[in-house]
Formats: C-alpha cells, sequence, structure tokens
C-alpha cells in the first residue's frame, strides 16, 4: 500500500477568521453585509480580506469606488472554502452531539430510509448506544469527496468509483391501484392496462418493460406505451394511485402495507424482478471508520436474516 505523507504548507493553510470573512463577503456580496453577520467592523474584514491576499499572494477582488469584485478564480476557491467551512462545522457539530462515541452519516433514498430502514434503525442504536445516525436524502448519486458523507444508500448497480459496495437486495415490484379505480377499470390480463394511466419513477424508466414481460403469456412481446403522470419520489407516486390516479409500480416493501391497508389493490401477478437492487456505498477512505463497520455489519445481519 502506498503511504502518502503530507507536508502542509502553512502559506497554503489561512486561518479560520481569514477563510469566514472572504467566504462571508463572497456571499453576502459586501464587507458591510459580511461585518453585520460576523459580528465585526467592516475595517475589520475588509483588513482580513487584505490579509488573506497577502497571505495567498494573489487579489482576490478588484477595488471599485469603495466595491469588492471577486475574480472568477476567487469565485471558484469560495466554492472551495464554502464546502470546506461545512464540513468543519459539520464534524464539530457531531463531535460536541457524541463526543465518546461516533457519527454516521448517511445518505439515504426517501422512500427506503422512511419504510424500510427507520422501522428497523432502533435497533441498531440500541445495540450501538455510542454511535450517532444522521441522515440526509439523496435521490441520484454525489460526490463523496464534496458532500462529506460517510455511506449511502443506492439503488442500481455496483458502480460508483472508488467505493465499496455491499448488497441488499434486488428490488421486486408490484402493481396496484385503488380499490375504486380498479371497480370502474377491471384488469384481468395484462391487456386490461392499455390506455389506463400508469404512473411512473424517473429513476424507473423500464420499470413497466420489465413488469409486463413478466405478466404476459407471451413475455416478449413489447410493451404498451407507457402513458401517465411522471414523479421523482415514490411517495408522491403512492399517493397519486391511492388517490385513483392511476395504476403505481412500486417496490414490495412500499406495497406491502398500503396493500394490508385496504388502500391499494395488487393487480397481476405479484412481485416481479426489477431493474436494479439497493446497495450500501462507502467511500474506500471511509471503509474502516467503526461507526461504518458497525453499521455494515448490521446490515448484513439484517439482509441476512430474510428482512427484505
Amino acid at each position: 500500500m502506498e503511504c502518502i505523507i503530507l507536508n502542509r504548507q502553512r502559506r497554503f493553510l489561512p486561518s479560520i477568521s481569514l477563510l469566514s470573512a472572504f467566504e462571508a463577503v463572497l456571499r453576502t456580496g459586501s464587507t458591510a453585509s459580511a461585518a453585520r453577520e460576523l459580528d465585526l467592523t467592516q475595517g475589520t474584514v475588509s483588513r482580513l480580506i487584505q490579509s488573506l491576499e497577502d497571505q495567498l499572494g494573489r487579489p482576490l477582488f478588484e477595488r471599485h469606488r469603495q466595491r469588492l469584485i471577486p475574480t472568477e478564480a476567487a469565485l471558484v476557491y469560495g466554492r472551495d472554502i464554502t464546502r470546506a467551512l461545512d464540513l468543519i462545522q459539520r464534524g464539530s457539530m457531531e463531535f460536541v452531539a457524541n463526543p465518546s462515541g461516533g457519527a454516521l452519516s448517511l445518505a439515504i433514498l426517501p422512500a427506503f430510509g422512511t419504510r424500510w430502514l427507520a422501522p428497523r434503525l432502533g435497533a441498531f442504536l440500541g445495540a450501538h448506544p455510542g454511535v450517532t445516525v444522521n441522515l440526509a436524502t439523496r435521490l441520484r448519486r454525489f460526490n463523496f469527496a464534496t458532500e462529506g458523507f460517510d455511506a449511502a444508500i443506492h439503488f442500481g448497480v455496483d458502480d460508483w468509483r472508488d467505493a465499496g459496495h455491499m448488497k441488499l437486495f434486488d428490488e421486486r415490484l408490484t402493481a396496484c391501484a385503488a380499490p375504486g379505480f380498479l371497480a370502474a377499470h377491471p384488469v384481468v390480463t395484462a391487456e386490461d392496462l392499455r390506455g389506463l394511466p400508469l404512473l411512473q419513477l424517473e429513476t424507473r424508466q423500464t420499470a413497466w418493460d420489465a413488469w409486463f414481460r413478466a405478466n404476459r403469456a407471451d413475455g416478449d412481446a413489447a410493451a404498451p406505451e407507457v402513458r401517465g403522470m411522471l414523479f421523482d419520489q415514490f411517495a408522491t407516486m403512492t399517493q397519486a394511485a391511492i388517490a385513483g390516479l392511476g395504476v403505481a409500480l412500486l417496490p414490495d416493501y412500499l406495497a406491502a402495507p398500503e396493500i394490508a391497508d385496504g388502500r391499494l389493490q395488487p393487480i397481476l401477478r405479484q412481485s416481479v424482478s426489477g431493474t436494479g437492487a439497493y446497495w450500501l456505498v462507502w467511500p474506500l477512505t471511509r471503509a474502516n471508520y467503526p461507526p461504518l463497520d458497525a453499521f455494515r455489519t448490521w446490515l448484513a445481519g439484517e439482509i441476512g436474516g430474510g428482512e427484505e
């Protein structure tokens, strides 16, 4: 394994006070506004900006009639500084909230987090009382290096770059609709869905094709044209189906509670293979982080216990 030792040069590590002043001026647009936010005088903010420029050896702003106009390079630099300050703040907050344990920052898919993970999470926290789990939703993949998450729940395939993967389970889908909708539009065969509104999810554009293949005797036949509302989250699509706006194609863990409560009814063959799987993914640099290791081990037990 290659070992890289960083020799940090002080010139390129400005103090927090200098960087905070710079970031505040960029964000607020003036030294006066930045001074009010930082509870400093305007003159102090101006001196901090000048000190940062002196330390870096490059101008960050152009001066025009007592106004500071950021250079293009300063705007790029500012985005990096904002991310760095956010990471420092997050790390400090996590340390204060849980100094004796550890914090796991986890990006989750909204429906998966609400309906599958949340009901089980208490067991993990009970077994690991020193660990705090912080959850944030992300609908699409992101860059671990810029977001600061320790891991994410991802749908698709195991293709994140520079990341470790653990498969949770394949997605299986059930077509369902409100009882009133099906009373008005009886479905006996897959062909009966032709012309009905088929609700779609942005990230599952081929899901209806897979469902029709599984529910037709001539499974290779093409699915009818899918017409219906398009959603970015399962939660809103589920509510639209309950309201009688069309037929929804839902993962089993979302469909089962609604079917059990009578709000939705399954159509034809239940639980057909979907178009991907759920994965826990993490940056390789965090692979041995103790809270992540504990969470990964616990998840493997949950999946191994057949609790899909």
